[in-house]
């Protein structure tokens, strides 16, 4: 069987990864910018990170047959410096006619804050300027229920967004229909604690069906 992994993260992957993955049957993948594991300091390391999911992830991928693709943002875990995330925000359109490139993501929130939600509405304002599709991050454990519906709020009171072009992500048993019933693509993210486990996106897709609903690993 042949599949595409919607959400992972490459990387901080070996090569031995994307051997394991071709073997497995993966033909394509889609990376969404992310949290490095520190807060980067200047809108040139966000460059240089995101010359590395256009231009260097894409050809490790050829290298075992896989298709890469990418999308880009500054995440919420570095939303709290808003300087710095309209730096990277102003920067993202150099990147936008890459050929790998789907949209604007992964946005949405960490700690539920005021200054990620503005940075999470200034990230929905690109997408919206240049007809850009959008992958939601949504918050962990005991934030993920407030943070998600604070994001799917905001998210329907802009007329401009086609639901059909987002993609909200790490949805739970408690999160996953308000997702769907908002006619958004679901994501359930395979990972042992903080998101979901296999048996409890087997129960989901039993529950809901496949419409608008992806799986994907995460690669962490």
């Amino acid at each position: 069987m042949y599949y595409v992994d919607p959400h992972i993260h490459m990387v901080s992957r070996t090569t031995d990864d994307y051997e394991t993955l071709a073997k497995m049957g993966c033909v394509a993948l889609s990376e969404p910018a992310f949290w490095a594991g520190f807060d980067r300091g200047s809108v040139d390391s966000f460059r240089d990170y995101f010359r590395q999911l256009t231009e260097t992830e894409p050809k490790r991928a050829a290298q075992y047959g896989i298709q890469h693709f990418t999308w880009l943002c500054i995440n919420a875990k570095e939303a709290e410096n808003v300087d710095l995330s309209r730096e990277v925000i102003s920067m993202i359109p150099e990147f936008l006619d890459k050929p790998n490139v789907l949209g604007i993501g992964e946005i949405g929130l960490n700690k539920n804050t005021k200054n990620e939600s503005t940075i999470f509405l200034e990230h929905v304002e690109l997408a919206v300027k240049y007809d850009q599709q959008i992958l939601i991050h949504t918050p962990h454990l005991e934030d993920k229920y407030q943070g998600t519906r604070m994001i799917l709020d905001m998210l329907c009171q802009d007329a401009r967004i086609d639901h059909s072009r987002v993609l909200v992500d790490h949805v739970e048993e408690h999160t996953i229909a308000a997702v769907l019933d908002a006619g958004f693509w679901a994501g359930m993210t395979l990972y042992p604690i903080p998101k979901c486990t296999p048996q409890r996106a087997a129960d989901m897709i039993e529950k809901f069906g496949t419409d608008r609903l992806t799986a994907n690993s995460a690669g962490d």
